[in-house]
């Protein structure tokens, strides 16, 4: 899978959840129009997202996705059309929700290849073979965990579960037919 795009740079560490995407809105339950408030809650995060239509990659600095464990914040992003983050670290709840929904977590801890990143227009991201490239020059390896790996492949976890469902019926069903004791 080959994550390409426009990146939207935020040189700031610590941007949480409530800046991505802002409590008042949290009794909305479905994840389609969440971008329309993503980055609210960040002193000109909405003028940013309109200086980059297009970007399917955001770059912040430490710590992104700290706060609340909304998964909201993530929903928002992808609603957006964001496929991957990049940062120097997570927030750890922050890291499984990108996971679990189909947006690509990104350590890149290198200061010198991270500034590349940050100042970059656009980027190239191979999730298989683990490595961010611009104008097809290897950036940074990064290491994502072997089965959410294959969630990301999937396009997050519940896409990655469905691919599991017919193998579970079949075990249950074979179940059904041994003797209990």
């Amino acid at each position: 899978m080959i994550v390409k795009g426009g990146v939207l740079a935020i040189p700031q560490a610590n941007i949480d959840t409530d800046q991505m995407y802002p409590g008042k809105y949290l009794a909305l339950i479905t994840r389609q129009g969440l971008g329309k408030m993503l980055f609210e809650g960040l002193s000109g995060g909405r003028e940013m997202l309109a200086a980059h239509p297009g970007a399917a990659i955001l770059v912040t600095r430490d710590n992104v996705g700290c706060g609340s464990s909304r998964e909201h914040a993530v929903w928002a992003l992808a609603d957006w059309g964001f496929r991957a983050v990049i940062a120097p670290s997570f927030a750890r709840i922050f890291h499984e929700n990108c996971y679990t929904n189909g947006v690509v977590p990104i350590v890149v801890e290198d200061p010198a290849a991270f500034e590349e990143c940050l100042n970059a227009a656009e980027l190239e991201i191979d999730v298989e073979e683990q490595v961010v490239r611009k104008n097809g020059r290897e950036l940074a390896r990064f290491a994502l965990d072997p089965l959410r790996k294959e969630f990301l492949l999937r396009g997050g976890f519940l896409d990655y579960l469905a691919t599991k469902v017919t193998r579970v019926q079949e075990w249950v069903e074979r179940r059904k037919s041994v003797p209990t004791g």
